[in-house]
Parts: C-alpha cells; sequence; structure tokens
C-alpha cells in the first residue's frame, strides 16, 4: 500500500520505519495505526526483510495520540456498549475492529506476531502510544534525547497497546506501576537502570547503532529467528517448564534438518554460514503452535 503517514525504506534486509509528522511531533492517529499494522504484516512474510528498525523523523519518536481532531480523539464510537464477551466473541467484527477496539493495541498485537526481529530507536519524546507501541517491540535503544512517559492517567484514561501485559515483562510490577501512576517523562538513565532501555546512545550515533545492529541479525538464519522471538516470548508466560521443552524440542528438531546443518559445516570450516532458509515459506510444520 501507498503510506502517507510513516516512511517505508529497504536497505541490505533491514526495513526502516519512520513514523514521519515531523511537524506534529509524530503524533499517532488511526491513519498512522492502518498503516504501521500493513507495514508489519508486509515485512513479515517478505524474504527480502530480515530485520526491523523503528525511528522517528525530526526531534520526537511520537508524541502520544493526536488529540486535535473533533470527536473522540480515538475514532471510537461512544453510542455502543460493547462487553467483555463482545471482545472474546467478536473481536473481529467490522464495528467492534473499528469503532470499540484500540487502535494501538491491535498495532502491538501485529509487532507480537511478526516474524521479524524489530528494533526501536527512540529517538526523542515517546509518550502515551509512543511508548507503548515500543513495549512490544525487542530491543530498545534510546537517544540521550529520549523521554518516555506512560501518561495515561494522567488524561483520565487507561494504559493501551497491550502494555499492561508487555510493561511488568519489560521491567517489573512495581516499576510499571510507578510509571503508570505516576506519568512521569522518564530520562534515559533510568530507562537503562530499570532494563527498558537496552543501550543509551548520542543523537548522532542512534539510528546507525540500531542499524548495525539490525544487521548483525540478518546473517542469522531467518526461521531460527523467526521460531526465537516466538519462543521467547511465548514459553516466557507459560505455567510449567514442560511446555517449553515440547516447543523447544520441535524447534531444535527442524532447524537441526536444514539450516542447522549449514551452521554446523561454516564452524567446522570456519567460514560464514549462508542459511538459505526464508521465513515465508520454510517454517516448520508445528508453527504456529500457539
Amino acid at each position: 500500500m501507498s503510506f502517507q503517514t510513516i516512511l517505508y525504506e529497504v536497505d541490505n534486509q533491514v526495513l526502516t520505519l519512520t513514523l514521519n509528522r515531523p511537524d506534529r511531533l509524530n503524533a499517532f492517529t488511526t491513519q498512522m495505526a492502518t498503516e504501521l499494522i500493513s507495514a508489519f504484516e508486509q515485512a513479515s512474510e517478505d524474504d527480502e526483510i530480515s530485520a526491523i528498525v523503528v525511528t522517528g523523523a525530526g526531534n520526537a519518536f511520537c508524541a502520544g495520540m493526536d488529540l486535535s481532531t473533533d470527536g473522540n480523539v480515538f475514532g471510537l464510537d461512544e453510542k455502543l456498549q460493547p462487553t467483555l464477551q463482545d471482545m472474546q466473541n467478536h473481536l473481529d467484527d467490522p464495528v467492534i475492529e473499528a469503532k470499540v477496539r484500540d487502535s494501538g493495541g491491535q498495532l502491538t498485537l501485529a509487532i507480537f506476531e511478526c516474524k521479524k526481529p524489530v528494533i526501536a530507536a527512540i529517538n526523542g519524546a515517546a509518550v502515551g502510544i509512543g511508548a507503548t507501541m515500543t513495549c512490544a517491540m525487542d530491543i530498545r535503544l534510546v537517544s540521550e534525547n529520549a523521554r518516555v512517559g506512560f501518561v495515561f492517567n494522567k488524561i483520565g484514561i487507561t494504559p493501551e497497546a497491550c502494555s499492561s501485559w508487555f510493561l511488568p515483562r519489560i521491567v517489573n510490577m512495581g516499576t510499571a506501576m510507578e510509571w503508570i501512576y505516576s506519568g512521569d517523562l522518564i530520562n534515559p538513565e533510568e530507562l537503562k537502570e530499570r532494563g527498558f532501555a537496552n543501550r543509551i546512545e548520542s543523537a548522532e550515533r542512534l539510528l546507525g547503532s540500531a542499524e548495525q545492529m539490525a544487521q548483525r541479525i540478518t546473517k542469522h538464519s531467518q526461521v531460527a529467528i523467526a521460531l526465537s522471538r516466538q519462543m521467547l516470548y511465548r514459553n516466557a508466560v507459560v505455567p510449567h517448564p514442560k511446555v517449553a521443552h515440547d516447543v523447544d524440542s520441535l524447534g531444535v528438531f527442524y532447524t537441526s534438518r536444514k539450516s542447522g546443518k549449514e551452521g554446523v559445516a561454516a564452524f567446522r570450516e570456519k567460514r560464514q554460514p549462508n542459511f538459505t532458509d526464508r521465513a515465508s515459506t520454510d517454517m516448520p510444520p508445528f508453527y504456529p503452535w500457539w
């Protein structure tokens, strides 16, 4: 599709997605949500892409939801009376999807389902959905200019974008509660100290460091990476390690037959491996197992 609010640029197997409303500090809109969901779904099945970097144009990453629109700024239909049963049984109903579901949550679910690893290069303010969308990303690099804020309670709403699931797993429950309750902007040092950010970079080095990290990932098997991504997210929350053992066993069994053979041969021959398996066509028969 043609994108109006984001840039979609592929170079050497790395897709860089840039939130591109710099005049509005890349404020989030329902159109941006739709375009980002489409971009992640497209990238998931594109064999020319092995890793994804997400950043913002200009001085901000994303200043949160664009609050300048008339009516319900979240695009929700206030005449409806949705129930939990509606969410459980009719999630794909067009009315529920368009007028009840949290668009940020639809985006983070698309990121969660993506086969490709995702690196956030948080170059400035990341507030509201600007913060929570990065919770579904795998690695977070922050600029020394970054400020991250989970500001929902400050404006009278609750956390969104599945952040009540992601955030306590990234930091811890106490830190998540503190950040949500306070709504304060969090500086890079605290983000790193609390485990939210993997690394702090200078503004000049941030994007280059993210792309360099992504390039390292492109050298690996797409299938092994796709499996590893889902195994870590999903096995970390199962009730017993035996469940993880079942999936781990199948993962090793099937990857050992193709990419594993090439990896072992390359190790023995002291050369770089040449992995030819592709996430679009070569996922093992047990995938998806959930």
